[in-house]
């Protein structure tokens, strides 16, 4: 949540459809199965910019992109899934666009959205302002959020 700041906006980025497996359950979440991501990010400034705003939404194509990449009709799959040499070999083939991550939770995803927001701001606002929380959705009924206010904003 806002530290000290006086000033918070979000941003949500909707329709990442991607599919993924969590091999370690012993339900039906084990099996190959998909979704639509959407991530909503909550953003923090004690001053805003010289156009007003805590974050110029239109300067966070590069997320935008990020986020695409990682996910948009990929296949995400846990580094220590035991299938990852199958999964390798469906990719160099072209059945699947594999993209390998220690943790493909949702809550695992907020964290990584989050990280690449933070990374983001800092190096182009100087740490004026940052990201404080970020829900990653799975539905409409599912979702995951992670917040922390990175060390740099607090001082």
């Amino acid at each position: 949540m806002p530290s000290r700041a006086v000033y918070t906006c979000s941003k949500s980025f909707r329709g990442y459809p991607c599919s993924h497996r969590q091999w370690r359950h012993p339900g039906h979440c084990r099996f190959v199965h998909g979704y639509s991501r959407s991530f909503t990010l909550w953003f923090q400034a004690t001053a805003l910019d010289d156009c007003g705003f805590v974050v110029d939404f239109s300067s966070l194509k590069a997320l935008e992109a990020r986020l695409a990449a990682q996910f948009d009709h990929t296949f995400l799959v846990n580094a220590d899934d035991p299938l990852l040499p199958t999964w390798q070999q469906l990719h160099e083939q072209g059945a699947l666009d594999l993209r390998v991550m220690a943790n493909v939770g949702m809550e695992a995803s907020a964290e990584l959205v989050w990280a690449w927001a933070n990374e983001l701001l800092r190096s182009r606002d100087g740490g004026r302002c940052c990201c404080w929380k970020t829900e990653a959705r799975e539905n409409e009924n599912n979702a995951a959020c992670y917040e922390a206010v990175p060390n740099w904003f607090l001082g």
